[in-house]
């Protein structure tokens, strides 16, 4: 899955669930379920997401929207093998990204 988001430090939950294209009570609840995603909160409360919370939520996407884990399943797969899927995942990422890039250059020739 390819995710429009500009380069910054934070993103709004409002902006990390239009970039994937599902609703921000999603995003919520994965946050509750999955301890790997840690939004910071400011005063008011509302969530900050980093960049690494950025790629966890690609990679809990990835196992529970397109691979079709359950959510028990995709922890358990987390706390296993997180680090090999991760790094697997991140190659496949950045081999779609370039994917991306290309079309986008072929459709400019």
């Amino acid at each position: 899955m390819h995710i429009d988001l500009p380069e910054k430090r934070y993103y709004s939950i409002g902006e990390v669930a239009k970039a994937f294209k599902v609703n921000a009570s999603l995003i919520r609840f994965w946050e509750k379920e999955f301890d790997v995603i840690k939004p910071k909160k400011n005063a008011k409360g509302n969530r900050k997401f980093t960049p690494e919370d950025i790629n966890n939520l690609k990679f809990i996407y990835h196992l529970v929207k397109e691979r079709g884990f359950t959510l028990e399943g995709a922890k358990t797969h987390l706390k296993e093998e997180k680090k090999q899927a991760l790094e697997t995942f991140e190659i496949i990422a950045k081999l779609e990204d370039i994917k991306a890039q290309l079309i986008k250059i072929k459709t400019q020739l």
